[in-house]
């Protein structure tokens, strides 16, 4: 800033001039951040950019999904030994993180993690002198924990949001995939029309089923491949779905009347729910009302005489 004053001063020596110039400089740039983040918006909700954007997503989606899934096949296949790596791995993958190297990148995550933080705790702990020995133990002792649980807590967050957003979008996955095998699709195809539809919407659960149909083009069997769905995801209303189908495919029933029957089983379970849900609320509303509504209500109600009380006694 300094340089582009004294290349204007060098221009003029007026002092008035240079406030101008400075002040028409800096309307210039406010003006041209102003219309590049309005160009920006605009650009990203134009819906003709974004429906070319999903044409070639669409187009490309093919490809990548059968990469990511022929790379991860290992991994989605893996056997319950019981072991914390495994349950690391499963964590994982209900993140969403299914790559390789996702159980070791997340086990060098916490090791740095815990070195940073007691580092960074020491380079504090040297503007406060007047820490005691025990203080600063204790101080990177506390530091130590935090980094190792940091990520381990951060991965229980996302895998809540993720497991929210299947579960936001399975009802509407599974009511479509109803329509779609009652109108004559078979199964494949049907999950690969859902998939398509929830693209947008809900683009998780559109990943998941279209990594079931990249497995079955790949050869494996459709149920191992809907297990796998069940594996990733976590969710027991999916593990559900699972089930059913594999009842149904086991025993030679028609699968659109399984998914009709369960359909309606889970439009119940939902209703039932909500219902215990809204029986809670009034155990719930308790704690609120007496520690946040009540009090004001009392002091509206017996504030007034409680004051003419005073006000008596005080002329007594």
């Amino acid at each position: 800033m300094d340089y582009v004053v004294g290349l204007i001063y060098n221009v003029t020596q007026d002092q008035s001039v240079l406030r101008l110039i400075i002040i028409g400089l800096a309307a210039l740039t406010v003006m041209a951040l102003t219309l590049g983040l309005g160009f920006m918006l605009v650009s990203l909700t134009d819906p003709l950019r974004i429906r070319i954007n999903k044409l070639i997503h669409n187009t490309g989606q093919g490809d990548s999904v059968m990469d990511r899934t022929a790379s991860h096949h290992h991994f989605l296949y893996d056997e319950d030994d019981g072991s914390p790596r495994y349950h690391t791995r499963k964590r994982l993958a209900h993140a969403g993180f299914r790559a390789e190297n996702a159980v070791t990148d997340y086990f060098a995550i916490r090791l740095l993690s815990a070195f940073l933080f007691p580092v960074i705790t020491l380079f504090v702990m040297r503007f406060i002198p007047e820490l005691e020995t025990r203080q600063a133990l204790l101080l990177l002792i506390a530091s130590l924990a935090v980094g190792l649980l940091l990520p381990s807590f951060i991965l229980d967050q996302m895998i809540a949001s993720r497991k929210k957003r299947l579960r936001d979008g399975f009802p509407d996955a599974l009511d479509m995939l109803v329509v779609c095998v009652e109108a004559g699709l078979g199964l494949q195809s049907a999950l690969q029309r859902v998939a398509e539809e929830l693209n947008v919407s809900h683009p998780d659960l559109a990943e998941e089923l279209s990594l079931v149909n990249t497995e079955i083009r790949m050869g494996v069997e459709r149920m191992a491949a809907l297990r796998n769905m069940a594996y990733r995801t976590g969710l027991d209303d999916i593990r559900g779905l699972v089930t059913s189908l594999d009842q149904s495919m086991r025993f030679g029933t028609n699968i659109a009347d399984t998914l009709r029957v369960y359909s309606e089983e889970f439009r119940d379970k939902r209703l039932q729910k909500a219902e215990e849900s809204a029986a809670k609320l009034s155990t719930k509303m308790i704690f609120p009302l007496t520690l946040c509504m009540w009090p004001a209500f009392f002091l509206i109600m017996v504030g007034p005489a409680l004051l003419g009380v005073l006000e008596m006694i005080g002329r007594s």
